[in-house]
């Protein structure tokens, strides 16, 4: 027994409250080492009476270790525990104070302790992110509603992009495609900034109480917002907090006045006069960029004016949350204080943190909901789209990642396989639909929140930055209507199945076959297996299967299954949705 690989501690990721009654405990073990595990637990004030031993469940496995999962329910709401580890030879009893080859003899000494379920501390995503399909717009390339509004020099729609030129994309296009959206089945929609900048991206807000001309007005804001609401379409707008841009009132003031201007404190200066040395500014902003000032959120004025510009556009305009720029660059007393106006005024918006590293300490009930899943997007893309990684290896990135966070953050994580920021999949995968088509069918049927970039469901292709911010394609006859009847099929699956939005994941072995992916989702009504052949070359699936009768579902691949083992036999980049019903 390999007690150097054992890891728990409490609160985090490792012990938590799921909601207000459950406690999830999390251990660590080396990688086919222990045969199984007992939680031993009870109320600290009176074990005699609560104490109680649950057999932890295998909950997931990466390279080197196994990941054990057990769930309690507390009578009182508090709990102490300690593990039992077996190898199937020998016995281990791990306690806060270490590990011992007995069970403790005074049961109050020495325990993990989860002190209390405080209903405060539990993070609590809004319920409804579960069910969504966000749908990311980057809106001066979606559609031209209203060519009045176009700003001087904008040129044919379709052209070609660069990080200067305007096609005249605004609020009103996407008001004239939402029958579009809808067929799709998209029922969340992500903004790129809609507020004044002088960019054709908003990241440089000017204002940040008003919708930039350009795209409309506050109105249409609002009127967009309750046409989708009665379409049952949310509406995630992008807050930039982190920095403004370099025609923000304040930052005007400085530029003007100097160390005089009252606002001199509401950026992060090093030296006046302002210049750019060698490429690095003087004063603190987004990268080196010189037009993006880096805000100073610990002003009490700064974070004054940036708390009533997040309740405003919740408040009067009826947004369902933010995705919130460059989250990890300002400091977290400002998003606890960001959290609780937010939440105040609507306990069911979505915070989502642009954070691409390891986020749990923005996840821990008191900041965000979620995050962008970049580690997600990362691993999809070596193994789809690039084929570095087997799907072992890919398997074993996807299991770290659940274990990293709570199972309610891993319920609202917002998995991407490409945004505004990075290359467009199509291109990455070299031209090979095959390829993209199996990446999107494991986002749409993986845990977390699925968002499509604009586009990338008729075959849009992009290198990075501006390749990637081409306008949307609404001609039919320009469109890959088959790739787009992929979607709506894959999308329409997820919406008719919770187990594929919330069920559990376990990741099957092909022995035979790294290039097999095969994974499984379920809840307590529907089971189902998933293959995905990611080569060039048939291929047929062994594994053991629980079940003996299996459904085909978008696919005609014929399966078999004889004494629990499944064979199934697919064609290059095929893949195949089976389906068993729970009894």
């Amino acid at each position: 027994m390999n007690l150097e690989a054992v890891y728990h501690r409490t609160k985090s990721n490792w012990s938590y409250a799921y909601d207000a009654e459950t406690l999830h405990v999390r251990i660590r073990t080396k990688k086919a080492d222990i045969t199984s595990i007992e939680l031993h637990c009870g109320d600290k004030y009176g074990w005699d009476k609560t104490s109680a031993i649950i057999p932890m469940v295998p909950l997931a496995s990466d390279a080197l270790f196994d990941y054990w999962e057990a769930a309690v329910q507390p009578k009182f709401r508090r709990t102490v525990y300690y593990f039992a580890l077996h190898d199937g030879e020998t016995t281990a009893y791990m306690l806060e104070k270490g590990f011992f080859n007995e069970p403790p003899a005074i049961i109050y000494e020495g325990l993990f302790d989860f002190p209390f379920i405080n209903p405060a501390d539990v993070l609590k995503p809004p319920s409804w992110v579960k069910q969504a399909v966000f749908y990311q717009i980057f809106p001066e390339r979606f559609a031209n509603g209203d060519p009045s509004l176009n700003p001087e020099g904008t040129e044919p729609w379709g052209g070609t992009p660069t990080p200067k030129n305007f096609f005249g994309g605004d609020l009103k296009g996407v008001l004239d495609h939402l029958d579009y959206l809808t067929s799709l089945g998209i029922n969340a929609i992500y903004f790129n900034p809609l507020f004044e900048g002088t960019t054709n991206h908003k990241y440089d807000t000017s204002d940040y109480m008003k919708v930039d001309p350009q795209f409309g007005t506050n109105e249409t804001l609002k009127e967009l917002v309750k046409v989708c609401h009665d379409r049952g379409i949310r509406v995630l707008l992008d807050a930039v907090f982190n920095h403004s841009g370099h025609t923000f009132p304040p930052y005007v003031d400085v530029i003007e006045r100097g160390p005089a201007s009252p606002y001199y404190d509401w950026f992060h200066i090093r030296e006046w006069p302002l210049s750019v040395e060698d490429g690095v500014p003087t004063y603190d902003t987004f990268g080196f960029e010189p037009i993006m000032p880096k805000l100073n959120t610990e002003n009490p004025e700064v974070k004054e004016y940036l708390l009533k510009v997040a309740k405003y556009w919740i408040e009067e305009i009826g947004i369902d949350g933010w995705r919130l720029d460059v989250a990890n660059e300002v400091d977290h007393a400002f998003w606890r204080d960001f959290h609780k106006t937010v939440k105040s005024v609507n306990p069911e918006a979505y915070l989502l943190g642009e954070i691409m590293h390891d986020a749990l300490p923005w996840l821990l009930g008191d900041q965000f909901d979620a995050v962008m899943n970049y580690p997600f997007t990362n691993a999809c893309l070596d193994f789809f789209a690039h084929s570095r990684i087997g799907a072992d290896q890919f398997a074993s990135r996807i299991s770290a990642q659940l274990v990293s966070y709570p199972q309610q953050a891993n319920e609202v994580s917002f998995n991407l396989l490409g945004s505004h920021d990075t290359v467009r999949l199509l291109t990455l995968c070299e031209g090979s639909l095959d390829r993209l088509k199996l990446a999107y069918l494991f986002q749409l049927t993986f845990t977390g929140v699925p968002c499509i970039y604009y586009g990338d469901e008729i075959g849009i292709d992009g290198d990075y930055d501006p390749g990637n911010r081409k306008c949307m394609e609404w001609d039919p006859k320009k469109q890959n209507l088959e790739l787009l009847a992929f979607f709506q099929r894959i999308i329409s699956l997820r919406h008719k199945y919770a187990a594929l939005q919330t069920g559990t994941l376990n990741f099957l072995m092909d022995l035979e076959n790294d290039n097999n992916l095969i994974y499984e989702r379920r809840d307590g009504k529907d089971h189902f297996l998933i293959l995905i052949n990611n080569s060039d070359q048939s291929s047929t699936f062994r594994t053991v299967v629980s079940k003996e009768a299996w459904s085909g579902i978008l696919s005609d691949a014929p399966v078999s299954t004889q004494q629990g083992q499944l064979n199934v036999t697919l064609p290059p980049f095929g893949y195949a949705i089976l389906h068993a019903m729970e009894n």
